[in-house]
């Protein structure tokens, strides 16, 4: 089910050009109303369900619906972004509560090194006829 906002706890983000949720979503989905300042999915059928306008919305008034496979039937799941993790709250239809806590990106984006206390390629390699086997 794709993303959509309780507008009872909406407040727009308090009124900024960009909320949250339209600085988040990945497909451009979410627009603000100008006139209500609520913010609101423009095209349902498009959403990824990827939960980002869930996790950052600071009045937590977005909500997935989520599928079996990542939720059982008929229970609801919450996500609260803290400073460094993301608590998952999940409710259940007979009304039992699990949370499950992750730890979020504490560096910058873009700094991570992904060839950090790797060897240094040897290109020579390249050239010999055994180029796709390991020879330990």
């Amino acid at each position: 089910m794709p993303s959509f906002v309780i507008t009872e706890k909406c407040d727009g983000c308090k009124g900024q050009d960009k909320t949250a949720c339209m600085y988040i979503c990945p497909h451009d989905l979410m627009t603000l109303d100008k006139e209500r300042m609520k913010a609101h999915n423009q095209e349902p059928e498009q959403c990824w369900e990827c939960y980002n306008c869930v996790k950052i919305c600071p009045q937590q008034a977005i909500e997935v619906r989520a599928y079996a496979d990542f939720a059982p039937m008929g229970a609801s799941v919450i996500p609260m972004r803290g400073t460094d993790s993301i608590m998952w709250t999940v409710k259940f239809r007979s009304g039992a509560l699990k949370r499950f806590k992750f730890p979020i990106r504490l560096i910058p984006e873009g700094t991570i090194d992904p060839y950090a206390g790797k060897p240094e390629p040897n290109y020579d390699n390249l050239k010999k006829q055994d180029v796709f086997f390991t020879t330990a």
